[in-house]
């Protein structure tokens, strides 16, 4: 039966300074710790998870872009750029190599954006890493 002044089990030592007082301390604090970098842990997760998501839809957007505008504007540059250059296939040819360029470019960002590297939680880590030096120290010190 715990003694309701202190919370300290009745018949054990209540000096604050005791082994079994210490113990229970780091204990306590060392649950709040991990309960706090699970929490750290799913907030950033959940934020990675966000980013990939925006990189998908990077990536839908880039298909819908290059679809579009191979059907729309094809055509019409492609005879617009003929009366130029005098010749229609040389027009097809750089009018496909520009959309080219423009669909690789919005799949790289969109790659980049959905890249493992972006889902890693580094603070967290950053975190772990710094209550673990800094419990080593109480420890210790």
């Amino acid at each position: 039966m715990a003694d309701p002044a202190t919370g300290r089990p009745n018949g054990g030592p209540a000096s604050p300074g005791s082994i079994q007082g210490l113990l229970g301390d780091a204990l306590r604090e060392t649950t709040d710790l991990a309960r706090k970098e699970i929490a750290l842990f799913r907030t950033e997760m959940s934020n990675n998870l966000r980013s990939l998501f925006l990189g998908l839809g990077m990536m839908v957007g880039a298909a819908v872009f290059a679809v579009v505008a191979l059907l729309v504007l094809t055509d019409a540059l492609v005879k617009w750029l003929a009366t130029v250059v005098h010749s229609e296939a040389l027009a097809a040819l750089i009018v496909g190599a520009v959309f080219l360029a423009i669909g690789i470019g919005l799949a790289l960002w969109g790659r980049s954006a959905m890249s493992l590297s972006t889902l890693t939680p580094t603070r967290t880590t950053r975190q772990v890493r710094q209550d673990a030096r800094v419990l080593s120290e109480r420890v210790s010190g």
